[in-house]
């Protein structure tokens, strides 16, 4: 437990948000205090909660009632149909609780899924997603996606584009910087004091000595040869279909992939209800569910909060790992 709340920011009303949100304060209570931004309106009928005025009114809450700071919405929720005129405010959400982590009102933000197709077509949302318009409030030019679960971390280098414009994408800066990025964040946030870092090739078998491919020996094996000489631990480039194994995954800290699904296939395989996704390289925790709004199964209480759950459980444990760096 930390001595400030976890903020969680609402999400999409229309989805599972609000369900998983309640589900997650049953199974957490006081253990772990965090307070709800949005809406009370949408929660699920029944659902203990107290409006707070301050974050730190949860600390006192959490043991009764789900803490929630309240944000009105100009629309009711519908599951499975999110509402155009809610989308401002499902961002205002977000930003509140940005602000209030970098205010120290709250030791980190766990974010419910949105819709970009809903916050876009309601409120002109400019951004691809959730970590690139965290990027934009902390004024940051460059952040990292990690996965993580018990058994895992990976960091893909690109991330939503086509496979086809990988090869084009990657650069030796781009590699540096996620390399760098997520060996900071290793240290500060988890805090291993010697982060191991395994490192994939883009093609198959890492190239096989340049006949399937070049980009091991063109491009990935300078980057990492100039960051050993730095001291950063780094095996690789590794064939990928040999990284993630029992055996293999205990050689490493962290599995950095060169695209979306040679990072994502692996660990949700591992775990997938419980994944988490961390956004390294902002000067505050950011950490949500792996999965998006299940607008299917909105409403009919299916939802599950595992992921969240471990969101929410690994949001406190890097806060207070990055505590602990700072001192």
């Amino acid at each position: 437990m930390t001595d400030r709340p976890i903020a969680l920011s609402c999400g999409e009303p229309a989805g599972i948000g609000p369900e998983i949100a309640a589900k997650a304060w049953r199974a957490l209570g006081a253990r772990l205090p965090f307070f709800w931004i949005g809406d009370p309106a949408h929660l699920p009928e029944g659902t203990p909660h107290a409006e707070i005025h301050a974050p730190e009114e949860a600390l006192h809450v959490s043991a009764r009632a789900l803490p929630v700071l309240r944000l009105p919405f100009p629309a009711p929720a519908t599951p499975g149909r999110p509402a155009p005129e809610n989308a401002a405010c499902v961002i205002e959400a977000i930003a509140r609780g940005v602000s209030l982590v970098q205010a120290g009102h709250a030791a980190a933000i766990c974010t419910a899924p949105i819709s970009k197709q809903a916050l876009k077509e309601g409120a002109g949302f400019a951004h691809p997603g959730h970590t690139e318009y965290l990027a934009h409030l902390a004024g940051v030019e460059r952040v990292v996606m990690m996965l993580a679960c018990a058994a895992l971390r990976v960091v893909p280098v690109t991330i939503h584009i086509p496979l086809s414009e990988v090869p084009a994408a990657l650069g030796a800066r781009l590699l540096e910087d996620t390399i760098r990025i997520t060996h900071a964040a290793l240290i500060r946030d988890f805090g291993i004091e010697a982060p191991r870092l395994a490192v994939a090739g883009l093609n198959p078998h890492a190239g096989e000595g340049g006949t399937m491919g070049r980009a091991e020996i063109d491009l990935i094996a300078p980057v990492l040869d100039r960051l050993r000489a730095e001291g950063i631990a780094l095996t690789g480039p590794l064939p990928a279909d040999t990284m993630f194994h029992e055996a293999a995954r205990r050689r490493y800290d962290t599995a950095i992939c060169m695209y979306h699904d040679q990072a994502l296939i692996p660990i949700k395989t591992l775990d997938f209800a419980g994944g988490v996704n961390v956004t390294l390289g902002l000067p505050f925790i950011r950490t949500s569910p792996d999965h998006g709004t299940a607008f299917d199964i909105a409403g009919q209480d299916r939802a599950d909060p595992s992921s969240l759950i471990a969101a929410l459980e690994m949001a406190s444990r890097m806060a207070r790992a990055r505590a602990a760096c700072s001192r």
